[in-house]
C-alpha cells in the first residue's frame, strides 16, 4: 500500500474560496489539487493501491479539517485540476455544516482533526518516511516491498511544531531530489521509484 499524507497549511478550511482563484484566496489548493490527481491517477484508471490524507491547519485550531481518500474505492476524480479542486472543496463546504465525519463522496471522507495528533499517528505507520529536500536519496531507502508512508508539505514549508513531530518520530528523511519540487512533483517521484521496485525494473533497488 502507498500512503501519503499532505500537510495543507493556507487552504480555507471551509471551502470559502473560487475556483477561479485557487492559488492566491484557495491558499494553494491548486497544489493540493494537483497533487491528489497526480497521486491516483493513471492513464486510463486509478491507482486502487493508494491512500492519501490531507490535513488542513484551522484557525483556530479547532476548526482544522482531514480529508481521507482511499483509491479503491474512490469515485468522480478526474485527471484536470478544478474538477479535483471542486471535489475537495465541496467535501470542506459540507464539513463546516457537520460537526462529524462523513462520506462526502465515495471514496471520500471529511471531518474534523487534531492535526499534530493525526501527523503523530501517521508516523507509526509501517513504512514512514518523511520527504524533505534536505534527506537522503529515496533510491537508498530501505523499506518494507511495494509499502511507504510519505509526508509531504504543501508549497509551504513545514510548522515549527510540525517539524518537532518529525523529528521526533525518527522516521527516515528522504528526498527525490536535491532541487525543491512542487509537492505534485515530488509524489509523482515516489510513485515512479515504487513502480519501479514492485515491477523489478531497478536492478539496483536495495533489498
Amino acid at each position: 500500500m502507498r500512503r501519503f499524507l499532505i500537510l495543507a497549511h493556507r487552504v480555507p478550511v471551509r471551502g470559502e474560496f473560487t475556483l477561479n482563484d485557487l492559488a492566491g484566496g484557495g491558499g494553494r489548493m491548486d497544489e493540493i489539487a494537483r497533487a491528489v490527481s497526480t497521486g491516483f491517477t493513471l492513464s486510463n484508471d486509478l491507482r486502487r493501491d493508494t491512500e492519501m490524507t490531507i490535513l488542513f491547519a484551522g484557525d483556530p485550531a479547532a476548526d482544522a479539517r482531514r480529508i481521507d481518500l482511499v483509491g479503491s474505492r474512490l469515485r468522480y476524480l478526474n485527471p484536470d485540476e478544478r474538477s479535483t479542486a471542486a471535489l475537495l472543496k465541496n467535501a470542506l463546504t459540507r464539513a463546516a455544516i457537520y460537526p462529524h465525519d462523513f462520506e462526502s463522496s465515495p471514496g471520500l471522507r471529511v471531518g474534523p482533526t487534531d492535526p499534530l495528533r493525526a501527523l503523530e499517528e501517521f508516523l507509526r505507520q509501517p513504512g514512514a518516511v518523511w520527504l524533505t529536500e534536505e534527506g537522503v536519496p529515496i533510491a537508498q531507502w530501505r523499506g518494507p516491498p511495494g509499502e511507504i508512508a510519505a509526508v509531504v508539505s504543501d508549497p509551504y514549508d513545514p510548522t515549527p511544531e510540525e517539524r518537532e513531530r518529525l523529528a521526533a518520530s525518527g522516521v527516515p528523511r528522504l528526498s527525490v531530489s536535491p532541487l525543491v519540487l512542487r509537492t505534485s512533483q515530488v509524489i509523482d517521484a515516489v510513485h515512479r521509484e515504487i513502480d519501479l521496485r514492485s515491477t523489478g525494473s531497478r536492478a539496483d533497488a536495495p533489498a
